[in-house]
């Protein structure tokens, strides 16, 4: 073994920490708002809409934002397109340090569009990086769940434990960007001598919708984030109406999280070694229906199992999700404009989830016919699912034809 040889593992190993601590970065900034909601309301004095509305906000980012994704990446190239997030991730997290109450939105707003980029450009980069993504995906995928559950989990007790107020707890997540951003910069140009960008789609990213693929994917990666946003927000009220404490619903769903984050790690790996994912679709669809089934039928009943079988759903289905992006995609640069239009049309059907859900809840009184609906969705996610698995990628030669003014 050379030194050459050495320090190319040694620069994919760095390369590889440096995706993770984005990822790593992708979610806390929005789900640490919703454990200091109690005390924030108290010192500002926002309603609970206001105040719900800080962690609404991110979320319709992810799909307002995610277009300006490729076009970012086009003209300054994917690694300083990463950089240039997570800067803005910095100055929004910072800002919400600040007094005054128009800052904290606006450091939410600036976050989440941050957040947005990221989520386009870290999928194609890795598509450009690695000959076979599966394996970094699935690490990726993994580092957004452990990223999830830490800003759910951690935010208030370490804040406490510092002896910090919110607006200080929700600052320490600044700490884990800047940390990212020093990992980042050094580390992203490793691979340049095997870069190539490849063709790309005439006519921007809405192009892409005139194939029936581009719908599959964008289907299947809104149909699961629906049955995700959905049960996270309304999960530990369902188990506590059955009879299950309120903070033995909140440990759930946070082991939930954990149990989701193994099996993220490993559908990529798994699909990237297949011709076709169409048996991971089907494996997916029937965890969903296990665990929503039990928590239809008898929530207060091996409540631990129901839940980890929706985990470990909710886990690789979202894996899978964005692994269909970069495996239907020819280029790194189409895999951008094919996530950037997947998750702006996906994010906000996702982000209606918990509202349609909480209110069919109010219309029949319980929880039985809102997880039916849920249910009632694997039809046609398995439908869109088993056509985005197929072997075959987005065209690029059929998106040159000008569009027709």
């Amino acid at each position: 073994m050379n030194r050459g040889a050495a320090r190319s593992r040694a620069a994919g190993a760095l390369l590889v920490a440096a995706i993770v601590a984005v990822a790593l970065n992708q979610r806390p900034a929005v789900v640490s708002v919703a454990p200091v909601l109690r005390d924030l309301r108290a010192d500002t004095g926002l309603s609970a809409a206001m105040a719900g509305l800080l962690t609404t906000v991110p979320v319709l980012c992810f799909g307002a934002f995610a277009p300006i994704a490729p076009r970012l990446a086009r003209r300054v190239g994917l690694e300083t397109a990463v950089a240039l997030s997570l800067v803005l991730l910095s100055v929004g997290i910072g800002l919400r340090l600040l007094t005054p109450i128009a800052l904290l939105y606006a450091g939410s707003l600036i976050a989440g569009s941050a957040i947005a980029l990221a989520n386009v450009l870290l999928p194609a980069f890795v598509k450009r990086e690695f000959l076979r993504p599966g394996a970094v995906m699935g690490m990726y995928s993994a580092s957004l769940n452990i990223g999830a559950a830490l800003g759910a989990a951690v935010t208030v007790p370490l804040g406490t434990a510092l002896g910090l107020g919110w607006r200080a707890a929700l600052g320490l997540w600044l700490v884990l960007a800047l940390v990212a951003l020093a990992l980042w910069l050094p580390v992203a140009g490793t691979g340049r001598e095997q870069r190539v960008s490849g063709p790309d789609v005439g006519g921007g990213s809405w192009v892409l919708l005139r194939q029936p693929l581009t719908w599959q994917v964008t289907a299947f990666l809104g149909l699961q984030s629906v049955q995700f946003y959905s049960v996270a927000a309304w999960l530990p009220t369902l188990l506590a109406d059955a009879g299950v404490p309120v903070d033995e619903g909140g440990v759930l769903l946070g082991i939930s999280n954990v149990i989701g984050a193994g099996a993220a790690l490993l559908a990529p790996s798994l699909a990237g070694r297949m011709r076709t994912q169409r048996p991971l679709i089907l494996a997916v669809i029937g965890a969903f229906a296990i665990g929503l089934t039990g928590l239809a039928v008898a929530p207060g009943t091996a409540t631990l199992v129901w839940v980890a079988v929706f985990g470990v759903a909710q886990g690789a289905g979202f894996a899978l999700a964005l692994t269909l992006i970069v495996l239907r995609s020819p280029t790194p640069l189409v895999a951008a404009r094919l996530g950037g239009v997947a998750q702006c049309l996906g994010y906000p059907v996702a982000a209606a989830g918990p509202l349609l859900f909480g209110a069919l809840h109010d219309l029949t009184g319980g929880w039985r016919w809102p997880v039916a609906a849920l249910i009632a969705l694997l039809v046609p996610m398995t439908w869109v699912g088993w056509g985005a698995a197929r072997n075959t990628v987005v065209s690029v030669e059929e998106e040159r034809t000008p569009v027709a003014a």
